[in-house]
């Protein structure tokens, strides 16, 4: 990155900035806060815009919402700068239609078990000088000599329960042994009109959210046009303001390629700069730069966190890795054919996904490639789908094997993680500093090897066991850099104990082999009960057919879900732990108009 400091005049700041935003190459450093009223303002406008937008597009996923008649709607010729005030005002009004619909619902619900009654008829009743009780109690308690000691009038009997009124005279003494009812304030036929009414509005409303949702694609465009101004105000307001109010002072910075148009521009501007090569403690922004097949994976660094600026970027090094595991994890051939062509047929159907439905493709290459392995081939197996010999099937790995294949995997990256750390820190701080990395990669290839020859009858030459050592003495001598051999040597004992780190990484790796050997067992579940619906007259076949698509279907979904998750988790915490990464740089973001 480059960084370009600019120094104008006040009053020239914003044009020039409009005109940064046009070229759209440089990312201003902004603040992150809203500096007043105006950029909070604006920064609500977005949240609104963001919020009609999130509604809508939930809304009209509705099926009862797309069929509804639009020509109903008084807002189907809205003027474009209403539709984020219409579109707020229907989406507030549909919520307050709901919650009066449930409340009347709850009322009509009350008000069906005291029966129909007439509230004038209640009124004439207390202008008599009477207080109305009302009560509510099931049938066995009730007692009939209530009828003779008390003037009872039974309203309804609903089910088992009975609903009645009971009369007191002004001024006697009244005790009844009942708790008081709540009674109804309107009776259920003036309910269900309200209800009707409320559902009759509830329509409309629909057809105007129905209306609105063919304005998505506008509201989208205005929403950029908001954001874009936000970013433009806050740039300016970035700007800090020296010499009286006459001179604005701000940064900015740029990819080093983009540096000959940059100063083309500037020249045009004839504005004063000052370019330098942008460093660490400038806290730059970060642009990745990766070849065609590792920037498919980038979103999948991206759900962790960019590096810092200055730090290598790991993408390249663990897309081949997450590929490969994310095959393993999948366990079947068939699912990765069908991952293959969806994610091919993908790329040219989706073109704006194209990146994303390319990363499909290789992923279910990967998918083909590891369950090899097993010979797993939709839950059934390659060895008795074509009725292999006995040689032919000792190709293929049993589950043992597979549990030790991904044991021996996970080390390969583990090792390979510290030899890139060992790399990384040679090539920045000298070769003193990646001694103690490599001496972990020797060492921990030495105990696998070891751990090997105790389980498989085989042996390995005697001097294997001296490298072994020797990479013990590179972590116990360049561990630390202090002077003093007694602080180095503790140092270097102490970091010893980062073994049993190790080994809890190397179990980590297990759940490849779960993970692809459930999706096998699951696999072949499905192939199962398929099987025996096949047995049913006349219709097996069908229901067979039935049973393996849907069922298939529905275990890629959950494999494959697995199958993404946990190599992210083994990337984002083993591998990313034993290169080192730190991370926590920030994107790119250049100021640019929204076209």
């Amino acid at each position: 990155m480059t960084k370009y400091s600019f120094v104008l005049f006040h009053k020239e700041a914003a044009p020039f900035m409009e005109h940064l935003q046009n070229l759209g190459l440089i990312d201003v450093t902004r603040q992150e806060k809203a500096v007043d009223s105006q950029s909070r303002e604006l920064y609500d406008k977005i949240s609104r815009y963001d919020s009609v937008l999130l509604n809508l597009e939930t809304l009209l996923k509705d099926k009862q919402l797309r069929k509804k008649e639009k020509s109903r709607s008084d807002v189907k010729d809205v003027k474009a700068e209403e539709l984020l005030a219409v579109a707020q005002e229907k989406i507030k009004l549909r919520g307050d239609l709901q919650k009066s619909l449930s409340d009347a619902i709850s009322e009509l619900r009350e008000a069906v078990k005291w029966g129909e009654f007439d509230k004038e008829d209640l009124k004439r009743l207390s202008a008599l000088g009477y207080t109305l009780h009302f009560y509510q109690c099931n049938e066995k308690i009730y007692k009939k000599e209530w009828e003779e000691e008390f003037p009872l009038a039974i309203l309804n009997k609903n089910a088992s329960s009975l609903y009645f009124l009971v009369l007191e005279n002004d001024g006697a003494d009244y005790k009844f042994p009942l708790t008081e009812s709540k009674f109804p304030e309107r009776p259920a036929s003036e309910v269900e009109k309200d209800i009707d009414r409320i559902e009759e509005e509830i329509g409309r409303n629909l057809s105007d959210l129905a209306a609105l949702g063919e304005y998505i694609g506008e509201l989208k465009k205005q929403r950029k046009d908001a954001e874009s101004d936000f970013d433009l105000y806050m740039a300016k307001a970035s700007a800090a303001s020296e010499a009286e109010d006459t001179i604005s002072v701000f940064e900015g910075f740029a990819p080093e390629e983009n540096d000959r148009e940059i100063e083309d521009f500037l020249k045009r501007e004839n504005a004063y700069y000052i370019k330098e090569a942008a460093k660490e403690e400038d806290n730059p922004p970060v642009l990745l730069k990766n070849n065609a097949y590792s920037k498919l994976f980038e979103p999948i660094g991206e759900l962790y966190m960019l590096p810092r600026y200055g730090e290598h970027d790991l993408t390249a090094y663990f897309a081949p890795f997450y590929m490969l595991f994310f095959g393993l994890c999948l366990g079947d051939i068939g699912y990765g054919l069908l991952l293959l062509v969806a994610g091919i047929i993908a790329s040219y159907k989706l073109p704006e996904y194209k990146g994303y439905a390319k990363l499909v493709a290789w992923l279910g290459f990967g998918s083909i490639i590891m369950p090899l392995l097993s010979g797993t081939f939709f839950g059934g197996k390659l060895a008795d789908i074509f009725g292999m010999s006995e040689k032919a099937r000792a190709l293929f790995f049993d589950d043992m094997q597979m549990f030790w294949f991904a044991i021996i995997f996970g080390l390969v990256q583990i090792v390979f993680a510290r030899i890139m750390s060992a790399i990384f820190a040679i090539s920045s701080k000298g070769i003193l500093a990646g001694l103690h990395n490599i001496g972990w990669a020797i060492l921990i290839t030495w105990a696998a090897v070891w751990y090997a020859s105790t389980q498989v009858p085989f042996s390995y030459p005697p001097f294997v066991n001296y490298i072994g050592l020797g990479g013990l003495v590179l972590i116990l001598l360049f561990t630390s850099d202090n002077k003093n051999i007694f602080v180095k040597l503790f140092k270097g004992v102490a970091a010893l104990y980062d073994i049993t780190g190790v080994f809890g990484d190397m179990l980590s790796y297990i759940r490849l082999f779960g993970l692809g050997t459930t999706g096998g067992i699951l696999g072949l579940v499905v192939n199962s009960i398929a099987s025996q619906l096949g047995a049913v007259p006349y219709v097996g076949w069908l229901l067979m057919g039935i049973m393996l698509i849907f069922g298939h279907i529905f275990v890629l979904f959950i494999s494959a879900l697995g199958a993404f998750v946990h190599p992210m988790r083994l990337t984002f915490v083993e591998f990313y732990k034993n290169v080192g990464f730190d991370g926590g740089g920030r994107a790119y973001n250049p100021l640019k108009r929204n076209k």
